[in-house]
């Protein structure tokens, strides 16, 4: 009989905006669970979308990645984020404005802090971007899950996916910014 090795589960939350456009990129690497968008960093118990998107409740959109580190590192996953949002707008992101799609990452240890705050100096003396880097570094709270219709939104409604991310204005920003020599 084969011996079962356990899979070691870790987590992590990152906030970037519409959380529509956050979630595939981490389904696509290998050694991700899952994933799940939601809410967190706000005062309001079990908001709805509508409570999160009035900026009222000092939630964020974000999406919480269960990964086995075997196979994926936390560092991994920091660079896969900051790959995919504007660090440097403290108020939304992209054609997303307001508190709540403002960039966060929460982190769950003491660990992934100082990997955070690592990896956020190093992008910061990097001079890939002209303006300070404002993303926020916070210990994680209470995570909750969005309802069922925006989970796996891209897979369930890819059409309309498509046409809001391309008109986001994400793309192209990060086709500029990374694909720009340094």
């Amino acid at each position: 009989m084969p011996l079962s090795v356990p899979v070691q589960i870790e987590k992590a939350t990152f906030a970037g905006g519409c959380f529509w456009c956050m979630e595939p990129l981490f389904d696509e690497i290998k050694g991700v669970i899952s994933t799940t968008v939601g809410y967190t960093g706000g005062t309001v118990p079990s908001p709805s979308y509508e409570q999160v998107s009035s900026g009222k409740t000092g939630h964020v959109e974000a999406v919480e990645i269960l990964y086995d580190p075997k196979y994926v590192s936390y560092e991994n996953l920091l660079t896969t984020y900051w790959r995919n949002i504007d660090p440097t707008t403290a108020h939304g992101q992209f054609v997303d404005f307001g508190s709540q799609y403002r960039p966060v990452i929460f982190y769950h240890t003491e660990k992934q802090k100082q990997l955070a705050e690592s990896s956020k100096k190093a992008l910061s003396e990097s001079g890939r971007f002209s303006k300070p880097i404002v993303t926020e570094i916070r210990p994680g709270s209470v995570f909750y899950p969005a309802e069922n219709y925006h989970q796996d939104f891209y897979k369930k409604s890819p059409v309309r996916y498509k046409t809001y991310k391309a008109g986001s204005g994400r793309k192209s920003f990060l086709k500029k910014i990374w694909d720009k020599k340094k």
